[in-house]
Formats: C-alpha cells, structure tokens, sequence
C-alpha cells in the first residue's frame, strides 16, 4: 500500500496534484509506483528552476541519467528519489530507455533557443508526457506491456501541448519560446513580439493552431481508447483535463481552473472510465 507520506508522494502532493489524484484511483499496490514515476518527472522536469546556468542543469540531468544506467548506485541509495525509481523500474520490468529519453529530451528546457518545429514538439511532448502515460501503464500491468501505445502517444501529446500552453506565462517570464518556429513563420508572427509580451493576430493564430493540434491529438486518443486496458486508466486521467482547458484558452481565460474543479474533473472521468 502506498505511503502517502513518503516523500515521492508528499513531493507529488505538492508540484503535480492532477497526477497525484489521478494515483489515488490505482488499486493500492500499484499506487506507490505512480508516485515514483511522477516524483522522477517533476525531479527532472524542475532542473531549470534549481539552476542558473545550462551547465549545471547538464550535470544534474546527466548524474540522473548515469543512476537510470546504474553507474550511480552508490548515491542514488542515499536519494530518497532515486532510491525508488531504481526500486519502482527492478519491480516493473520497466524499459530504461524511455527514462533515459525523458532525460535527453529535457535538455531542451534549459536553454532559450525557440522550439525549432511542429514535429520538434510533438516529438518532445512524446518522450516527456506520452513516455509518462506509457511507464504508468505498464507499472499499473504488472510489468506487464498492456499494448495501447497509440493511445499513449497521442494522449501524451495533448496532455503536453496543453500543459505547455498553460505555462507559456512562466515561460516568457525566463526568456523560452515553446511556439513552434514553423508555426511562427507560417503566419508572420515573430519571437521577440511574443517574448515582450505583445499580443497580436499572429500571435494569437499560432496559439489557435497549437490547440487545434492538441485537440486533434485528444481526438485520436479517444478513437483509440477502446484499446486501453481498465487496469490502466489511471495513467490516463490527466488527459481528462485537456478539453476543459482548451476551452478556456479558446475563451481567453488567463490562469487554471481552481483546483477543486480539476480534481472534480478527474473523479468524474475516473467514475466513468474513460478521459
């Protein structure tokens, strides 16, 4: 049975409360192992908020990747992180691959080069958020691969647009540019008017064609969702959060919907069984 006082799920309480609801919905001896997952996500995914320069976030990213690879066996059982994604990945069969490119991909966020395409974010959002769904889902199975990888991949890629999309406030704040370049370009909008913070038709172009790939993608999830097995919904119950955001974006709403309606939300979409 899960402790909800451990700290991977005190740390998921506390910078991630769409998944940790989403993990009260796992039947109890598959709970810790959500919590572990989305512990490591929000390790990695928060390297920039902990760093001041590229360099130093390199090093942390890299320090994970080498424990992911077992050459930091040492350390990592002083880490009380680290300690159970070794743990969380030995109990599940979990592939290290899909963490190490997790890993890889977050390099990205340390650095304000501009997103370089569509295809360059959809394959971001695919090694971060869909690699998540798919982890919780076979540690949800058993260890076992309970198939749905479409599903996977592109509920992933909803969940991460949109959530990116959420974030862009913060995101201009630190100097980073989340908007595709060939979106950008397609509709004459420019970078540095985005990053001043001036609004604009091009700019709002860009946005509207970024949740219309999010909900093409929240669409394709659902056509195949059938596939999913019931043992692992769980993992995907983020998801049911995305058209509610969506919309308010399409109504110009600034800011999450309060955190009692997100969890309303996700208990409503775990009562039915389906996002």
């Amino acid at each position: 049975m899960a402790d909800l006082t451990d700290p991977c799920a005190e740390l998921v309480r506390a910078s991630d409360p769409d998944r940790f609801l989403s993990a009260l919905f796992a039947p109890a001896d598959r709970r810790a192992h959500l919590f572990v997952l989305y512990a490591f996500n929000i390790e990695i995914a928060r390297v920039r908020d902990v760093v001041r320069e590229p360099l130093p976030g390199e090093i942390r990213l890299q320090w994970w990747r080498e424990v992911i690879e077992g050459e930091r066996a040492g350390e990592a059982a002083s880490h009380p992180v680290a300690r159970q994604v070794l743990r969380t990945i030995e109990a599940n069969n979990l592939p290290r691959e899909a963490f190490v490119n997790l890993i890889e991909a977050r390099l990205f966020d340390l650095y304000n080069d501009p997103m370089p395409s569509l295809d360059y974010l959809e394959g971001y959002c695919g090694e971060t958020s869909s690699a998540l769904i798919r982890l919780a889902s076979i540690a949800l199975a058993g260890g076992r691969d309970p198939g749905a990888a479409e599903a996977a991949g592109h509920a992933g890629v909803a969940l991460g647009i949109t959530g990116l999309l959420r974030a862009l406030p913060l995101h201009r704040q630190r100097g980073q540019c989340y908007l595709p370049a060939d979106l950008l370009l397609r509709h004459a909008a420019r970078v540095e008017d985005y990053l001043a913070g001036e609004r604009s038709a091009a700019i709002d172009a860009v946005l509207a064609d970024l949740r219309a790939i999010a909900r093409s993608h929240l669409e394709k999830a659902r056509a195949v969702r059938d596939q999913i097995a019931p043992a692992t919904l769980p993992a995907y119950l983020p998801v049911s959060l995305v058209e509610g955001d969506l919309r308010r974006m399409d109504a110009g709403r600034l800011g999450d919907r309060p955190l009692w309606r997100r969890q309303f939300a996700i208990w409503r979409a775990g009562r039915k069984s389906r996002f």
